[in-house]
């Protein structure tokens, strides 16, 4: 216990710490930019990216092994995997917008071809009369037991840029987010944000080869945001959530895995991102279980006491055993079924606004079609008060013919 609070606090000494803020600005930046992907629906193209990254990984392995004799210097590996990332891209791109393939199709065949190339690579590399070859094995799942100074610093650097890379292109990548035609009436160009938003996802994969590893670094760019997702329905907050929740994910990974040199760090960071998204699943105030639950408790009495209290004002009879106990935990009813003066005007009332709302689906259908719950919510705060006016007008003559 005493190891793992001296690494959460960074204070396990500096090149833990190190590559757990490295790990954590990894982390926000993932959950940033997987945000905005995950609003375009576009969020299996980070798969692809990842998977793509693993052939060109291979190899600048290939390469600087056969030219210096050791092919682990982390800048040749990423440029190695960021050129055949780019190239898988820029595949499911053209696949996309030249053939009658959709994008799915398109991601299967990339990440398919890419990461199968890859593992033929890796069979060539394990042939090789070269040392570093045992290294490889981080990319694929992560680890950060034997990170190298120069290589957290680099790696805290490039997520720390892509962050802000992120926050600069907020605006344009949520219009195009959300309505690619209206982001264009305003100026915004809508293939270049597209690969802005591609680009960027390629920048956090690569730079988190050695963090989570290109089979699990797509989690972090989705999971984080899917998680946010329960906690508000502002795209704005959404993303300084995900934001948080891939600090958090990736900071905790790093640290469990610093605890033993066998702990592969992209699979803890997933599972205690899974963590957080279960949590959020059952605790979110806005989109969780327990939330719905109580909603739809709520919704339930209101749809009881309604259709009781107009039951009540047509002299209706009322079999309905959940009905009257609604009905009499309100006060409109008293226990032997009589109807209490608060419930006669209730009744009044109900009836009024029903009568109300029936004038509001004939006259306007589209719009009324448009409202949830529509007639048990009062009038007065689902509509506008000059509609309110004008539909208590209109009904007025009536009652009094």
């Amino acid at each position: 216990m005493s190891a793992f609070l001296a690494a959460f606090f960074l204070s396990a000494g500096y090149n833990t710490a190190l590559v757990s803020i490295g790990a954590a600005l990894l982390g926000a930046s993932a959950g940033a930019i997987g945000s905005f992907v995950l609003l375009r629906k576009r969020s299996l193209v980070s798969d692809a990216v990842s998977h793509a990254t693993l052939p060109g990984l291979a190899l600048a392995f290939i390469v600087m092994a056969v030219a210096t004799g050791d092919g682990r210097f982390l800048p040749g590996l990423l440029i190695g995997a960021a050129a055949s990332a780019g190239i898988g891209l820029l595949a499911v791109e053209w696949i996309t917008r030249r053939t009658r393939l959709g994008e799915d199709a398109a991601i299967g065949a990339v990440l398919s071809v890419f990461f199968g190339l890859g593992v033929v690579l890796l069979t060539v590399i394990q042939s090789l009369d070269t040392g570093g070859q045992a290294g490889l094995t981080g990319f694929l799942v992560g680890s950060t037991a034997s990170m190298l100074r120069s290589e957290a610093e680099l790696i805290a650097i490039a997520a720390l840029l892509a962050g802000l890379a992120v926050f600069a292109l907020r605006r344009p990548f949520t219009l195009v987010a959300f309505d690619q035609d209206y982001a264009a009436a305003h100026g915004v160009n809508v293939r270049a944000t597209d690969l802005a938003m591609m680009g960027l996802i390629l920048a956090v994969t690569v730079i988190g080869l050695k963090v989570a590893g290109l089979v699990l670094i797509v989690a972090l760019t989705i999971i984080p945001p899917v998680t946010a997702r329960f906690w508000t329905n502002r795209p704005g907050t959404m993303v300084m959530i995900a934001a948080a929740f891939g600090a958090a994910a990736a900071h905790m990974g790093t640290v469990i895995s610093s605890l033993d040199q066998g702990l592969p760090t992209g699979s803890l960071i997933v599972l205690v991102a899974f963590g957080l998204f279960a949590v959020s699943l059952v605790v979110s105030p806005v989109r969780g279980l327990l939330a719905g639950g109580f909603q739809w408790l709520q919704l339930s009495r209101r749809v009881h006491e309604r259709q009781g209290l107009l039951a009540l004002a047509r002299s209706e009879p009322i079999y309905d055993r959940l009905t009257l106990k609604v009905l009499r935990r309100a006060g409109h009813i008293r226990a032997d079924g009589a109807v209490t003066p608060g419930g006669r005007a209730a009744a009044a009332a109900a009836l009024r606004e029903e009568a109300l709302w029936d004038l509001y689906r004939r006259l306007f259908p589209d719009e009324a079609a448009a409202l949830p719950h529509q007639g048990l919510a009062p009038l007065a705060e689902a509509l506008p008060p000059d509609v309110v006016a004008d539909l208590n007008q209109r009904l007025a003559p009536r009652e009094a013919v």
